[in-house]
């Protein structure tokens, strides 16, 4: 089967309970659910706009435990970028990102170019923190990677891990929006482009 070049599949790590499933919802539906119901995997689909046409954003929500290492490795070897979530209030679950991590490097082999976006969830439990965000920001340094604080509960930066997520990517152009608005920038460029100067 021929790689689909119009899907950018986005694929969500991290340890169970963290709120993986919760920023995903959150993005693609606007919804928070409070209760916790463990995730198996699943793919949710948004339209996005890449390399001006349009195509789709496939996001995977993976399973947070570990009884599926083949599935991880098949999520890791169709994923053209990364998010690696942890609840700042454990500091196990950022522990637990370690070998997802490794697994990413050596199935992907140079991830310098593949976009990861580290992400301590949960920020609206400041009161039960046990990692710090210098913590995470120093291991998103370590890994070569970006870094966000979240919380799916009060949607606080959710569509900015997206979109940031996004602009890491090297390859083509991707972005959240699809309105057909161009910015400043483009539209100069495009009005400059139909003038020719005599000299």
């Amino acid at each position: 089967m021929p790689e689909q070049s119009n899907d950018y599949r986005v694929v969500v790590f991290g340890a169970g309970g963290v709120g993986k499933s919760s920023l995903v919802l959150r993005f693609v539906k606007g919804t928070f659910r409070e209760s916790y119901i463990p995730t198996i995997e699943d793919t949710y689909r948004q339209v996005i706009s890449c390399d001006k046409s349009i195509c789709t954003l496939q996001i995977t929500d993976t399973t947070g435990s570990h009884q599926f290492p083949a599935m991880q490795r098949l999520s890791i070897s169709k994923g053209h970028a990364f998010i690696l979530v942890y609840s700042i209030t454990s500091r196990q679950s950022l522990e637990e990102l370690k070998p997802i991590y490794e697994q990413i490097c050596q199935i992907k082999g140079d991830v310098e170019n593949i976009p990861i976006m580290l992400v301590g969830n949960k920020n609206d439990e400041s009161q039960n923190r046990e990692v710090d965000s210098s913590e995470g920001e120093a291991m998103a340094k370590k890994w070569k990677c970006a870094f966000m604080e979240t919380s799916a509960k009060l949607n606080h930066n959710v569509k900015e891990l997206f979109q940031e997520l996004l602009n890491l990517e090297k390859r083509r152009t991707v972005s959240l929006q699809i309105d057909g608005k161009k910015s400043k920038q483009q539209k100069r460029k495009e009005k400059l482009k139909g003038k020719c100067v005599v000299m």
